[in-house]
């Protein structure tokens, strides 16, 4: 029966089924498409035989709408949704957001804050003792304390907040079924202790082999010192051939325990949860809302790929997805493409071949496969390893395969290209192919700063290697004729920008020629190097202090000066620039980034008027308009007056 999951008690009939094996409460809308984490899990459950149920975005102030499919017969599975809740409900600035592309018609308001623990506590309430596990990115990256940027302050582990039993962090396929496995085999929920990629709370560390003791909750709280070194430790234990159980106290008797990560899909078993029978489109329930925003952009996308070995430092794909890089086959992604092709509204663009980096389709190096990620060491930086493996041709076969299909017009590729993997390719097939048949007229890129110290803390490559990049592909685009551009991603207020960082960046984006629209600054998200950067001070890699833009003021410069050209922006990037010393950047010249606005009194031949030279200025053009208006008047009655005089006359 290919058909969306249960969501009522109805569907639950039609199915001939009288109880669910699993409740799956989710904060997105009901997306059955395999860009939704919950999409997969609940398919993949569904193909080890268990009956899975989708509660979405139940009504968290009515206990009533998390019993609407009754009690499960193995326990309920809670995820927030594609994005963690507060990113999704929350600038940078901590305002609200007006939109939410996960829920029906845009519609903010549909989840709470904090989801997973909102859900899990109302779920406990009506359940006392049916297991609740939790996963998703949430959940995946407050596994452990943290630093929450919205409450400023350090929370602790989201198992214990949220009165959860087992916590899955990471790409759930392999624990989720291992768990499933055991609760239906009849062991209780607080014996399963012994799944990778879990979390679990005990009150004994009898049962706990080879595990590394991090510093306590109180500690990390007292002391920001203990945090970066809590959360470096974290940080050498992300991949799954190297990494300790961690150990973190919180009272007596009270340990939260986490598992070594899971071990990496095989490329037949991302094949198989691709293949999974998914309606690939949101619930008909929302067609009356406007449908889901999200999966416009999505649907006729191609997944290749998992993990990144990039290691930029304020991104968490380390601590969720991993540094292993996971592909699909040529078959699979293929086979993918032809379903598309057929849908209705395909118009003959795949908007999309990729993963979190596009370019990236094979582990690192050979040493990865079996040995895992070197622990303290990056793939790319501050230099390219020795030993990685720089090499497209897979990924080339792959696009050439795609564009030979029947009704494609244009394969795009628009997940992130690392600029300085593909540079350090001595082989340009790859390069001249990307600008000739897969770039819209702009390539979009992130070198995300031009100040060699800050993209330091940042984990990316000097600014001299975007220079090459940039110069080569401007040479590859003339050399096929093509007129294409670059769109630079950047980024403000990043630990270790100071103000004159800032200006620099300013001078950059000026030097461009162009105002970006696209500008992040820097969001403290859970779970980053960057972030324990911006909470502590300290890089967590060599414990050495880091400049941090913190006061709402100062990361309100730092962004206007990157988009100085904005008439909204005149006040702050003045300010800034005086700030910086930069006054020299206030002027006329093609080289300044404002005008000067000066405001003085002068005394004229009206009187001393107290105005600034404008209304000055102002006053002297109405009264030269006037004057010139009046003469024009006295012209015409002259004239007048003549005719007058001539018709009398009978003259012409």
């Amino acid at each position: 029966m290919r058909d969306y999951l249960p969501i009522s008690k109805e569907d639950m009939k039609k199915r001939g089924w009288e109880q669910c094996d699993f409740v799956y409460v989710i904060g997105d809308a009901y997306v059955d498409h395999h860009s939704f984490g919950p999409a997969i899990i609940s398919r993949l459950l569904e193909s080890h035989g268990f009956k899975v149920g989708i509660i979405s975005q139940p009504n968290w102030k009515d206990e009533s709408s998390i019993q609407i499919l009754g009690k499960p017969r193995l326990g309920f599975l809670i995820c927030a949704g594609n994005m963690d809740t507060m990113v999704n409900h929350y600038t940078v600035n901590k305002k609200h957001r007006k939109m939410d592309n996960y829920s029906p018609g845009g519609v903010m308001g549909k989840r709470p804050d904090r989801a997973t623990i909102v859900y899990g506590n109302l779920i406990r309430k009506s359940y006392k003792d049916v297991p609740i596990i939790i996963g998703g990115l949430e959940a995946s990256l407050r596994r452990l304390s943290h630093y929450d940027y919205w409450s400023d302050k350090v929370k602790r582990s989201i198992l214990l907040d949220s009165s959860a039993d087992i916590l899955i962090y990471g790409m759930g396929e392999h624990p989720i079924i291992e768990i499933a496995e055991a609760l239906d085999s009849g062991i209780s929920a607080k014996d399963i202790t012994f799944v990778r990629g879990t979390v679990y709370k005990t009150k004994s560390l009898d049962s706990v082999y080879d595990g590394v003791l991090l510093p306590s909750f109180t500690q990390v709280v007292e002391n920001k010192r203990a945090y970066a070194e809590s959360f470096y430790k974290q940080y050498c234990n992300t991949d799954p051939y190297s990494g300790k159980t961690l150990i973190e106290q919180y009272k007596e008797k009270e340990f939260i325990i986490q598992n070594p990560p899971a071990y990496p899909l095989t490329q037949d078993e991302m094949d198989h949860v691709y293949s999974l029978p998914y309606m690939r489109d949101y619930h008909p329930i929302y067609e009356k809302d406007g449908g889901i925003p999200a999966i416009k952009e999505l649907k006729h996308s191609l997944v290749s790929n998992r993990g990144c070995f990039g290691g930029c430092s304020f991104c968490a794909l380390t601590f969720h997805q991993g540094r292993i890089i996971q592909c699909r086959s040529h078959k699979s992604i293929i086979e993918e493409a032809k379903i598309i092709i057929e849908e209705k509204g395909f118009k003959g663009y795949i908007n999309d071949v990729g993963g979190p980096t596009a370019n990236f389709r094979h582990t690192a190096c050979e040493k990865q496969k079996t040995k895992g990620a070197c622990v303290g060491k990056q793939c790319l930086f501050p230099k390219p390893c020795k030993n990685l493996k720089i090499d497209h041709k897979d990924y080339l076969s792959l696009l050439r395969q795609l564009r030979k299909l029947p009704k494609v017009k244009k394969v795009f590729i628009r997940s992130g290209i690392r600029f300085d993997y593909l540079l350090h390719d001595k082989d340009e097939t790859f390069f001249r192919e990307l600008c000739e048949y897969h770039v819209s007229g702009q390539l979009k890129v992130a070198p995300e700063h031009i100040c060699d110290n800050v993209l330091k803390n940042m984990g990316k490559p000097e600014n001299t290697v975007y220079e090459k990049f940039i110069e080569k592909y401007k040479a590859i685009n003339k050399k096929i004729g093509k007129e294409q551009y670059v769109v630079p991603y950047l980024m403000s207020s990043h630990p270790g920008s100071t103000m004159k960082e800032a200006v620099e960046l300013a001078e950059y984006v000026r030097d461009l020629g162009y105002m970006p629209e696209q500008v992040q600054d820097f969001y403290p998200t859970p779970s980053t190097i960057s972030t324990c950067m911006y909470y502590t001070g300290l890089d967590p890699r060599t414990m050495e202090k880091v400049y941090v833009p913190k006061t709402a003021k100062e990361k309100e410069m730092q962004r206007a000066l990157i988009q100085y050209r904005n008439p909204q922006n005149y006040d702050l990037v003045i300010e800034a620039l005086k700030i910086a010393n930069r006054t020299d950047l206030i002027g006329f010249d093609k080289k300044c980034l404002v005008r000067p606005r000066k405001l003085v009194k002068e005394k004229t031949a009206y009187g001393n008027v107290g105005k600034n030279n404008i209304s000055v200025k102002k006053n002297r053009l109405d009264t030269d308009r006037t004057a010139t208006k009046q003469g024009k008047k006295n012209t015409m009655k002259k004239k007048k007056s003549i005719r007058n005089v001539h018709k009398k006359k009978g003259g012409n």
